[in-house]
């Protein structure tokens, strides 16, 4: 029998029930640690910097009942406080008490020991890790969040450093940054322009940013998406939230540049709406370039 020939949903249910028994959302007990899966989670968010009640909530996906079932346990234990918000007391926050900060930090180091057999135990950590990327870029695809970072914080220079990595293996005479005009940091700021990240539960799967000129116009750079999110209209998203800031910013033109060793690029700027024009800088890479009216 041929992989092809096994029914896909038999698949996708098989690999549900391998993320279930591996993640121990069955677990009365999860690492160990005496509570279940649910309630673990809620304990994690709090002591990853969420403290907002509601925002726990939506972030989880629970509903109002079971939120606050899991919160009074957690309170019940001494783990968790829950206060009004200072300038909402419709409101509520939720803070770890010094006991919840010791069994926050247990379940770190447990979940990181666990995240590292397991890739130390496959023959194939790379591609395993790549597979898990795919899996949850598709099934947290409704929860990917674009966020105005400085081209200069460390989540949007890992997005720029496999963006000129990507180029210098699709490029037939590779890819150096210093010979590119690469864009200020600050131009890719407001008021001049802004650079974007797409976030995936905390982690960045694409940039693009904003270069401003003399006001009147703007120029987009480094539009990337990871490989693991290709496909899901992420790079859409990406240039149709460029265009809002453009017009917040009263520029009314965008152009930018692509090369044509990049066909995928220039279908979506033409399937967009931009128009072919003539080169309009000497950056050496580019040979295609496009512009729009905003």
């Amino acid at each position: 029998m041929t992989t092809e020939q096994i029914d896909p949903i038999a698949r996708i249910r098989r690999f549900n029930r391998a993320v279930t028994t591996e993640t121990g959302a069955l677990d009365a007990s999860f690492l160990g640690r005496g509570r279940p899966l649910g309630a673990a989670r809620v304990l994690n968010a709090i002591g990853k910097g969420r403290t907002d009640v509601a925002e726990i909530r939506d972030y989880l996906g629970l509903d109002s009942g079971l939120m606050s079932r899991l919160l009074r346990g957690l309170e019940a234990e001494g783990l968790v406080e829950t206060v009004a918000q200072d300038e909402d007391a419709r409101r509520r926050e939720a803070r770890l008490t010094a006991k919840g900060q010791a069994e926050f930090a247990a379940y770190e180091g447990l979940s990181n020991d666990r995240a590292q057999a397991l890739l130390a135990a496959h023959p194939k950590p790379e591609a395993l890790l790549a597979a898990m990327d795919l899996v949850a870029s598709a099934l947290g695809r409704d929860r990917i969040v674009l966020e105005e970072l400085d081209p200069r914080s460390d989540a949007a220079r890992y997005c720029l450093s496999e963006y000129y990595a990507e180029l210098g293996r699709r490029f037939e005479r590779g890819f150096d940054v210093n010979l590119s005009r690469d864009p200020e940091a600050t131009d890719m700021l407001r008021p001049k322009g802004v650079f974007l990240v797409a976030m995936s539960d905390g982690l960045p799967i694409g940039c693009a940013g904003l270069k401003g000129h003399d006001g009147t116009w703007a120029e987009v750079k480094r539009l990337w998406v990871s490989p693991a999110a290709r496909g899901l209209r992420l790079a859409t998203r990406l240039m149709t939230r460029l265009e809002e800031v453009a017009r917040e910013l009263g520029i009314g033109t965008l152009r930018l540049d692509t090369n044509s060793a990049l066909p995928e690029a220039v279908a979506l700027y033409r399937n967009a709406g931009w128009t072919e024009i003539p080169r309009f800088n000497d950056d050496p890479y580019p040979d295609v370039f496009f512009e729009k009216a905003v």
